[in-house]
């Protein structure tokens, strides 16, 4: 019997079932009769929610007050008495029962917060641009995760002199409050702004409360916020209020009953109707069965068989012998694990292997690596990658970049024995695994060879260059992220040293390790009080007389003890941290010239500038508010900038440091002589003074080229009207010389030591040095 005459069968029975429809639609009506009635009391319920919370809100703006007006309150503001206003809130907060209490300033800056650290920015940007316009503000947040109502107040004294602010948590007992006045199930949710639930206040059970957070999509939707609707699962007419919508989420009331308590009202008649149709379907359910019976058994059949298949297993036979519409569903699955098979091994493939080039991806190599080190066979990886590739996607376009790395893959993949293996790592990096201990000279010319050979794409000729780095097992590791890790820094090393070949060199792994440390440690090294600041004298050559030091960074690691400035300077320009350290730098200096200055030492300070200092658009704004915080004149600070950090965009310098120049800051050229400017190029650049590189002034008195070069450059730059610092002055010889050329300004180790900033007063009052530099 085919699956149509049996649906026709069912069909037939149906039309017995036609009482059942009557008898649904009576229990329908009353149905929506009740739902009606309950959705109007759950928006009644969330009205007397609202004004709950606006009674709540005017007795904590009473409380709020009360501190705002408070005399001693505002004499501990306006003094800024930090530990007097965290007592002050926390006393008052607790008399109020507040369970958040802050106070910030005019500009918003945080002082005192029962939850975040002082200085930040106030968290609540709603509460407070709406405080700001109306002159204060009465709104719910979220605070980490949980939903308070905040009440933010201004502190005048007369004039705004904070803005202060309470919160209570909206928790399990005001939803049992409303709860008990409405009769309802009452509840407020805060949810992320992933739509993740934070917080959810509710006397329900811990197993009720956790169905509150299956609301969280239909929320998003508006499902429940202008009509009543059931949960998912059909057991709670629901309703909501949206208290709060922010950056940090969004806060609803939600008021709830029941499926089970609506129902109740007609569940008497529900069951009188359905006696009277029981023998209906008792008779239906009988034919069904009798039905059911024949067409479930090959059904059942055909279940078991998708379940089979479902966990893997494989049918070598079709599971049933019916014909019609349950031979051809057996057909259907027998044809679905044909195509499930299919698709596993396209998955498999494409999760081994890379989509561009059809190497086997990174996974792959690790695993092929793994497979090889638990073997005792010796290997060696060769990690490659295209030097200068990005340069040939912005010149021929991404589309022959994709073609030429194709072509790199196939030359890879000719490669003859002893290769093992080719991958792609990344997107100009290859990987080969050789099936030798070492790759000798011959073998990586032969490789070059092969792989740099010119290509032609689209009739553009293309000739790629390659740096190899190799890593050899078990000599430079036993794991596959080892050698992966160590051939990674051989090939930087031979791109470094633009080399075509680099073999990893032991210890190397330890130096990549100490650089990540470093930077790692580097971002804290200021706060911790790991950075120091020393200062060398600079002299005048002819008085002897000292006129300005320059200032130097020291770190001493907790770890690793002193670190040269060479090193962690270069780190901290990589990692972008030379920043914050030259904003420290600044702090340091100008907190340190107001100091000497009160110990009755004027001095100027020289402060080293990176390339990246003199791209930040916000220096010159930062030098002059830290000048003016600790009321130095502009004088007191010089600026020096190497030859280098100019010349990498000589015309923006000269912008920037027009800037610095307006604002009255001395600006001097460090290192010069190393780098390649000129001083036709000096000329255009508003700098007033040049600092010679010690590396031409420690054997002046020995070297005559060098005394060429410093007598030329002296000459030059006093005909430029500009003044000439000698650094890395040692022997008298030298400074005797320095002096008979004119030099302005002496600094070396023939009068000091970079020193610490007390030593270095003791040394300035101890030392009046006459024109010899010798101390009297």
């Amino acid at each position: 019997m085919s699956f149509r005459r049996r649906l026709l069968l069912v069909m037939l029975s149906v039309v017995m079932l036609a009482q059942l429809v009557t008898a649904g639609a009576t229990l329908n009506t009353l149905q929506r009769d009740v739902q009606e009635k309950a959705s109007h009391d759950l928006s009644v319920g969330l009205d007397v929610m609202q004004q709950l919370l606006i009674e709540r809100g005017a007795r904590l703006r009473h409380n709020v007050s009360i501190l705002a007006n408070d005399f001693g309150f505002k004499s501990a503001v306006a003094t800024e008495d930090t530990p007097t206003l965290q007592s002050v809130l926390a006393n008052h907060g607790d008399r109020a029962g507040a369970d958040l209490v802050f106070l910030a300033a005019p500009s918003g800056e945080l002082l005192a917060s029962s939850h975040h650290s002082p200085g930040i920015p106030l968290p609540y940007p709603e509460l407070w641009e709406y405080a700001r316009d109306t002159g204060e503000s009465v709104q719910v947040v979220i605070e980490a995760g949980r939903p308070y109502q905040v009440v933010l107040l201004p502190v005048r004294a007369p004039g705004l002199i904070g803005w202060v602010g309470m919160g209570f948590l909206l928790d399990d007992a005001l939803a049992r409050e409303i709860g008990d006045l409405t009769g309802l199930e009452a509840s407020v949710l805060a949810l992320g702004d992933a739509s993740t639930t934070l917080f959810i206040a509710s006397p329900l059970p811990p197993a009720q409360q956790a169905r509150l957070g299956t609301l969280e999509s239909a929320l998003l939707e508006g499902r429940y916020l202008d009509h009543s609707a059931y949960d998912d699962q059909g057991d709670y007419l629901t309703r909501a209020s949206l208290l709060h919508e922010g950056e940090g989420g969004r806060v609803y009331a939600i008021a709830q009953q029941s499926r089970a308590a609506l129902m109740a009202v007609y569940g008497e008649l529900r069951w009188q109707l359905l006696a009277i149709f029981a023998f209906a379907l008792a008779l239906t359910a009988l034919v069904a069965a009798l039905s059911a019976r024949r067409m479930a058994r090959p059904l059942t059949t055909l279940a078991d068989a998708a379940r089979r298949i479902g966990r893997g297993e494989r049918l070598t036979t079709r599971p049933v012998t019916e014909s019609g519409e349950v031979g051809l569903l057996a057909d259907t699955l027998m044809l679905m694990q044909q195509d499930i098979d299919r698709r596993e091994h396209t998955l498999l493939f494409q999760s081994r292997h890379d989509q561009l080039t059809g190497l086997g991806n990174r996974h792959s190599a690790q695993q092929d690596i793994d497979d090889l080190i638990a073997s005792p066979q010796p290997f060696t990886l060769l990690r490659l990658s295209v030097n200068g590739f990005r340069a040939i996607n912005d010149t021929f376009g991404y589309d022959i970049g994709d073609q030429a790395l194709r072509t790199l893959a196939e030359r890879l993949e000719a490669v003859p024995p002893p290769r093992m293996g080719s991958y792609r790592l990344s997107g100009d990096e290859f990987l080969l695994i050789i099936d030798t201990p070492a790759a000798d000279a011959g073998m990586i010319e032969n490789l070059h060879q092969r792989l740099d050979a010119p290509m032609d794409m689209q009739g553009s000729p293309i000739r790629l260059t390659l740096a190899i780095g190799e890593v050899r097992h078990p000599q430079h590791g036993d794991s596959a992220a080892l050698l992966l890790r160590r051939g990674e820094i051989a090939l930087d090393m031979a791109r470094h040293a633009r080399q075509p070949h680099q073999c990893y060199v032991e210890g190397f792994d330890e130096l990549h390790l100490r650089q990540l440390t470093l930077v790692r440690d580097l971002q804290g090294a200021a706060r911790n009080g790991e950075l120091t600041l020393v200062y060398q004298p600079q002299l005048e050559t002819l008085s002897g007389q000292l006129v300005s030091v320059e200032a130097l960074m020291r770190w001493r690691h907790p770890e690793l003890g002193f670190v040269p400035p060479d090193e962690f300077i270069v780190l901290a320009e990589r990692s972008g941290l030379i920043h914050g350290m030259t904003a420290w730098m600044l702090e340091t200096v100008c907190a340190q010239l107001a100091a000497w200055e009160a110990e009755g030492m004027a001095l100027a300070v020289a402060v080293n500038l990176s390339a990246q200092d003199i791209n930040d658009p916000g220096l010159p704004v930062r030098i002059a508010d830290c000048l003016a915080l600790h009321e130095l004149a502009p004088s007191r600070l010089r600026l020096e900038i190497t030859e280098s950090a100019i010349m990498q965009d000589p015309e923006h310098a000269r912008e920037q440091l027009n800037r610095l120049r307006e604002t009255g800051l001395r600006i001097a050229v460090d290192d010069f002589g190393t780098g390649y400017s000129s001083l036709a190029q000096l000329k255009r650049l508003p700098v007033q003074e040049l600092k010679i590189d010690k590396s031409f002034i420690l054997r002046l008195d020995e070297s005559p080229d060098d005394e060429i070069i410093v007598r030329s450059t002296i000459e030059l730059a006093h005909n430029l009207g500009l003044e000439v610092v000698a650094e890395g002055v040692e022997t008298s010889a030298s400074r005797a010389l320095l002096e008979a050329l004119s030099c302005d300004l002496l600094q070396g180790y023939l009068f000091s030591r970079p020193l610490p900033p007390n030593d270095l007063l003791s040394w300035a009052r101890a030392h009046r040095l006459d024109h010899t530099g010798v101390a009297l």
